[in-house]
């Protein structure tokens, strides 16, 4: 079931973050988040009205999506950067693409205009999985990000949600 994320959510939400963060260069933080920084996310992302989705089975929150505006000036208002994360032992189950699909029917419901992924280019699952929704490259960085002792490249990918 796909709901909205409450605070009762986070500490799950959390242990789907960190073994990210410590275990793959797809998210380029080092240092695993505190529940206090997850409550901060948390609230931060109330106050702008972003989504904030879990997908729940048998209780268990395992995993979460969510937007917010891609850059903090006006003018971006209608583009959001997106973020879908699944536990490591759900990955394979169609969890994601359910998580993203609902993200963005509640994305056009908003007039959404653009929807922006910010994706580590080693990370081919991702890209693909993308590109089944529509998503078209649209640029990269190379050696924006190091991690586990090696310089990381970022793709842009993005979805033009009034064509």
């Amino acid at each position: 079931m796909i709901r909205p994320m409450i605070m009762e959510d986070l500490a799950s939400v959390l242990e789907i973050y960190n073994d990210a963060i410590l275990n793959i260069t797809f998210v380029y933080r080092l240092e695993p988040e505190s529940l206090e920084e997850k409550k901060k996310w948390f609230l931060d992302n109330e106050k702008e009205n972003n989504p904030m989705l879990v997908y729940e089975e048998d209780g268990n929150v395992i995993g979460f999506a969510t937007y917010k505006k891609f850059r903090p000036s006006d003018g971006y208002k209608y583009t959001m950067e997106h973020s879908v994360y699944v536990s490591s032992k759900h990955q394979g189950k169609g969890i994601g693409k359910k998580l993203l699909q609902t993200l963005i029917e509640e994305a056009k419901n908003r007039e959404v205009r653009t929807l922006i992924a910010v994706i580590d280019s080693e990370n081919i699952g991702s890209i693909k999985f993308h590109e089944q929704f529509g998503f078209c490259f649209a640029g990269k960085l190379k050696n924006v990000g190091y991690k586990f002792g090696k310089w990381l490249d970022t793709v842009y990918y993005q979805l033009d949600l009034q064509s």
